[in-house]
């Protein structure tokens, strides 16, 4: 019998780094060639979903690079949003987890708590890979009795 594959969310800014034209920029082009490594590596050892924050996150912006996104995040099914997933996210916000002025950071935390994901994949250091953040998200889920998915990188996932 085979094992299940672990679960994974997908935040925007994979799929973003995955999409864009090479940076200039030297970590930027690094990254998004880590990203690129782990796609065409790794993704497939997970089981991969999304929610709506992602889409609505990754329609923004330029149409053609918008619809890249798109194509590629319609593969994998969304995990479903509910009073669970608003309450959690509020929770939060509240608590200091992700600042209240970037409620899709604390919906990505709350879908993957709620959703009971293994990783929450993201390159968004300021508000989600971030030492204080998954120390704060642990605290409020322990106190709550929520699941806490392990926040990282691509690059932390690549040749698991």
């Amino acid at each position: 019998m085979t094992e299940p594959k672990p679960t994974l969310y997908l935040e925007t800014s994979v799929v973003s780094y995955l999409t864009s034209r090479l940076s200039r920029d030297l970590v930027a082009a690094a990254r998004q060639e880590i990203t690129r490594r782990w796609w065409e590596q790794d993704v497939d050892k997970y089981d991969v979903f999304v929610s709506e924050v992602v889409i609505e996150e990754a329609g923004q912006g330029d149409d053609d690079t918008a619809r890249k996104r798109l194509d590629i995040l319609s593969r994998f099914p969304l995990l479903p949003s509910g009073d669970s997933v608003r309450r959690t996210a509020k929770l939060y916000a509240q608590n200091g987890v992700t600042p209240p002025s970037n409620p899709g950071d604390a919906a990505h935390l709350a879908f993957a708590a709620i959703g009971g994901i293994d990783f929450l994949v993201s390159w968004n250091f300021k508000h989600l890979v971030n030492a204080f953040v998954r120390r704060r998200l642990r605290d409020v889920n322990v106190r709550q009795g929520l699941h806490t998915p392990t926040i990282c990188t691509p690059e932390e996932l690549l040749g698991e």
